[in-house]
């Protein structure tokens, strides 16, 4: 990979009806941005929004045309107005499995309720897109065990031709 020092671009976007509403603190979405100062990327935009799927779709197209990363928290559930994975994927152009699972899997050993995370990840454009946990705590689980090969995926997105091999 190139240096260490990452020029990548990111959106955060909030799912929650009660933060839409003003009636619940984002710790969520400022624990991402706090997070991605370790890989030094630029937060470049930060909403929150209703879980609503045709507002999130619209927002996740928007957003994917203006920067190398969007993750989202909040809306991956079980709950009926948990609808963040149906719209993320009905605007993605690939979808990128194994982030979504290697989140699951890493969560699985920190608690069973981690196989009911819905999460997907996948590229829209020259967009990362991922789906995080909407509590702080599963926020940070799932980031961590991600945030390494972020970087180097945005560089392949982008179009790095150079060699994986390691």
């Amino acid at each position: 990979m190139g240096d260490s020092s990452s020029d990548f671009t990111v959106a955060v976007l909030t799912l929650s009806d009660k933060g839409a509403k003003g009636e619940r603190k984002d710790d969520s979405g400022l624990l991402i941005q706090e997070m991605l100062k370790e890989i030094k990327a630029e937060i470049k935009y930060y909403d929150i929004l209703p879980d609503d799927k045709q507002r999130i779709k619209e927002k996740l197209i928007e957003y994917s045309s203006m920067v190398d990363l969007i993750l989202t928290t909040g809306g991956t559930g079980l709950s009926p107005r948990d609808v963040t994975p149906e719209a993320t994927l009905e605007i993605l152009d690939r979808q990128v499995p194994g982030i979504a699972e290697a989140m699951r899997s890493g969560g699985l050993n920190i608690t069973k309720r981690a196989m009911l995370s819905r999460a997907v990840a996948g590229v829209r454009g020259r967009s990362l897109i991922v789906n995080l946990p909407g509590s702080p705590r599963a926020v940070e689980e799932s980031l961590s065990i991600i945030i390494d090969v972020i970087p180097h995926a945005i560089e392949k997105i982008k179009g790095d031709i150079s060699e994986c091999a390691r």
